[in-house]
Formats: C-alpha cells, sequence, structure tokens
C-alpha cells in the first residue's frame, strides 16, 4: 500500500488529505444521527400537541423538561412565543436545527467534486512525466515511460474511489436532513392549527365567558 501510494507521485497527499477529512465528517455526521435518533420520541410529540389542543401549558412544561428532541425544542420555542408570534418563533428555531444538522455537509461535497479533479490532474503530471521520459530516453527504456503512467492511473483510481465512497453517504445524511425539515414543518404546521383553533374556541372567547 505504501509503495502503491508513493507510485501515484505528489499528488497523492492532498488527496490522502481529502479523504480523511471526507471520512471525519462521515464519521462525525453518523454518531450525530445516530443521536437524533436515539433521542426521537414520537409518544411524546404526541402527547405534546394533545396537551396544546386543551391549553394545558404547564403540563407541556412538565413533559417536555430535559428533553433533546429537536422537534419538541421547535414546538417549545412556538409555544413559549405563542402570544407574541408563534410562527415565527418555531421557523427561527427550526432554520437552527436545520443549519446543525447540515453542519460540515458543503465540506463533504467539496471533498467529493476536488478528489477526482486532483486525479485528473495527477493523471495529467503522470502523462507529462512520460512523454518527457520518451523524449529522453526514447523507447530504450519503457520503465520509464511505464512509471508516468502508473502514477497518472493510480492517482485517478484513488480521486474517483474517494468521491464514490463519499457519495453515498453524501445522499443518506441529505435524505435524513429533508426528512427532519418535513417532519418539524408537519408538527409545527399542526402546532399552530391547534393553537388557533384554542384561541378562537367559542368557550375562550369574551362573548362566551
Amino acid at each position: 500500500m505504501i509503495e502503491l501510494f508513493e507510485s501515484g507521485g505528489p499528488v497523492m497527499y492532498p488527496l490522502l488529505a481529502c479523504s480523511v477529512i471526507a471520512l471525519g465528517i462521515i464519521i462525525e455526521r453518523a454518531v450525530f444521527w445516530l443521536r437524533i435518533d436515539i433521542k426521537r420520541s414520537q409518544p411524546l410529540v404526541e402527547e405534546v400537541l394533545e396537551l396544546c389542543r386543551v391549553g394545558d401549558w404547564d403540563s407541556v412544561k412538565q413533559k417536555t423538561a430535559g428533553s433533546e428532541n429537536s422537534i419538541i425544542k421547535i414546538l417549545i420555542s412556538g409555544i413559549l412565543h405563542r402570544d407574541f408570534s408563534m410562527t415565527k418563533a418555531m421557523e427561527a428555531a427550526a432554520a437552527d436545527e436545520i443549519q446543525r444538522m447540515r453542519s460540515n455537509m458543503g465540506v463533504l461535497d467539496t471533498m467529493i467534486t476536488v478528489a477526482p479533479l486532483l486525479g485528473i490532474f495527477g493523471t495529467v503530471l503522470g502523462i507529462i512525466v512520460s512523454f518527457d521520459m520518451l523524449g529522453t530516453s526514447g523507447i530504450e527504456d519503457p520503465r520509464a515511460v511505464t512509471a508516468g503512467i502508473a502514477q497518472a492511473l493510480i492517482t485517478t483510481a484513488a480521486g474517483l474511489g474517494i468521491s464514490i465512497l463519499s457519495v453515498f453517504p453524501y445522499n443518506y445524511f441529505n435524505t435524513k436532513v429533508e426528512n427532519a425539515a418535513g417532519l418539524i414543518e408537519k408538527y409545527a404546521t399542526s402546532l399552530e392549527i391547534v393553537h388557533e383553533k384554542l384561541t378562537r374556541s367559542p368557550l375562550r372567547s369574551p362573548e362566551g365567558e
């Protein structure tokens, strides 16, 4: 493996850096989403909405104390600002959560794009070396020519390998973000509807008192 790495030439070093960065981000995001899935409590979200339907805000506060659920955090933000602007409060909280979910995704996207380009750059350098050797030694020393060709093939393969192996987790994490955003929008809208029904209820209107 070390010989193969050295045969790839100087471009292998930035390719190694790309692979390390991509692997680090993939591991960090995998751990992040694992923690999100562990902390997810769908029954608690439904229970919070049910308590909101009857306006039992104290019970909501007690039930959600210390919760790390992203959806719960957003709903609580809206509940705390229900007398001012529930929608804007939840939008701000949701934006923060989505940004946290997309953390480092731009860097991973860059590694996926840059790695093949570095591979092509190494290919060009290898071909240049091959032609230079061919011009210097002619066909009397084929090893000198094939060394440059090998360098070109190694860097291309390394760049494509990094990109291919990174694009699958990248798309998976993006799908997780989209699904999470859909759930956030679903429950935030549900809370808005529940709160609007509660405030317009005849039992709570001046005429009904």
